[in-house]
């Protein structure tokens, strides 16, 4: 299977916990679609521990899983907004 361009796109969003509105991420995400989910090599700066809990109300928000064969975070459903 194809992995994701390493360049990526260069739009970045930021990634907030729906729950305390804590920032999470900065991402470089493409397309205009939700956000489903986030390879790691596209995350720019990180403001987790672990990358799966907000370290402010410790809510899971994603669960780790390979897609493509690179690493990803797969989203929770409604767990966070982006803008």
């Amino acid at each position: 299977m194809a992995k994701p361009n390493k360049k990526g796109p260069t739009r970045t969003v930021d990634i907030f916990c729906a729950k305390c509105k804590t920032q999470l991420f900065k991402y470089r995400k493409g397309g205009k679609g939700n956000l489903i989910k986030c390879f790691v090599e596209r995350i720019s700066v990180d403001h987790t521990m672990n990358q799966t809990h907000c370290p402010n109300c410790e809510q899971e928000f994603s669960r780790k899983t390979l897609i493509r064969g690179a690493p990803a975070l797969k989203i929770v459903g409604k767990k966070v907004t982006f803008k």
